[in-house]
């Protein structure tokens, strides 16, 4: 017997603003359907001027325990994915904590940019594997739009806000790929290509600053990185394509999606897709992918699922796990 840590709950939060694609006509040079046949992005959702990603995160956390019929005070441990923190100290997490009435245990954030959620996952599930923690709330949470430059059309049109959340419990399983709940990680980075994707501010700056992006070399490596990070999870557990129930990936790109899953040899009809509607909310964007699949009737226990996501440093990685 092993210890799986294992999905008892999931949810996630959407600010109540939607942001057409039509909004950017009238500031930038760019129509509706460039960013369409660009991106494949529709519409995003905008936090409201009093909105921070720690209240976003909140209510995807309410949503994720009231899922899984389980208190906060329940809870051992608050792990929480962003970039777009309130403030440099302290942790969105522990605001999160406080938030809920999580007055036991201990909560951090993780910063991984768009892959963020993965290492949350992995993250979490070494708490729970090594018994140091028996539940644990995961959540993926961004404001984005607070650090757009609203002059680059090549970048603003891509981003939303939003937050989603997971919560994972300890349970006993037979050590086999047939088990609930999380089955391999894997997780890498190489900071050489840092400057591929970036936020130009920070203590050093004496500014929040804005992201900066090199669309095309992040492509290239998004599609070549996410198709090897899930085959190397996947091969772990001696399971193949045709194993998956859904790919759950990060929800960047239209283009990013279906070449990776091309790549992967998964058909479209398995790729849980959420991107026309929410764009991308970086280590938002899995767990909010996760909820409305559940949400749509995609998702299902013992469905196997492989997310994976690709974000600045270059950072990367994949998880496969039996809902």
């Amino acid at each position: 017997m092993v210890v799986r840590a294992v999905v008892e709950g999931v949810g996630h939060y959407l600010p109540e603003r939607i942001v057409p694609n039509s909004h950017f006509e009238d500031t930038l040079e760019t129509t509706d359907a460039w960013i369409k046949a660009r991106s494949g992005i529709e519409r995003r959702h905008f936090a409201a001027a009093d909105e921070n990603t720690s209240d976003l995160a909140t209510k995807a956390a309410q949503a994720a325990l009231a899922s899984a019929g389980i208190a906060a005070s329940e809870i051992d441990a608050l792990v929480l994915a962003t970039s777009t923190a309130d403030l440099t100290f302290p942790s969105a997490a522990t605001m999160v904590q406080h938030n809920i009435g999580m007055t036991n245990g201990f909560a951090f954030d993780i910063q991984a940019v768009c892959a963020g959620f993965v290492f949350a996952l992995s993250t979490a599930n070494a708490l729970i594997t090594s018994g140091q923690a028996k539940r644990v709330l995961v959540i993926g949470a961004e404001t984005f739009s607070r650090i757009m430059d609203w002059e680059d059309r090549s970048t603003c049109v891509l981003f939303g806000d939003g937050a989603g959340a997971l919560v994972l419990e300890a349970e006993t399983g037979d050590g086999t790929a047939d088990d609930r709940g999380i089955l391999a990680t894997d997780l890498n980075s190489d900071g050489q290509y840092r400057d591929l994707l970036f936020v130009d501010g920070g203590i050093s700056t004496g500014s929040s600053g804005v992201l900066r992006m090199q669309g095309k070399e992040v492509f290239r490596h998004a599609v070549e990185k996410l198709a090897s990070t899930a085959h190397t999870s996947l091969k772990s557990l001696n399971l193949g394509a045709d194993d998956v129930d859904w790919v759950v990936p990060h929800q960047a790109n239209i283009r990013i999606i279906t070449s990776t899953a091309k790549k992967l040899g998964v058909p479209m009809e398995r790729v849980v897709v959420t991107v026309p509607d929410h764009g991308n909310t970086s280590a938002a964007s899995i767990p909010l992918a996760l909820s409305v699949g559940v949400e749509r009737g995609q998702i299902k226990q013992g469905d196997l699922l492989v997310t994976e996501a690709i974000g600045g440093g270059l950072a990367w990685g994949s998880v496969v796990l039996r809902w």
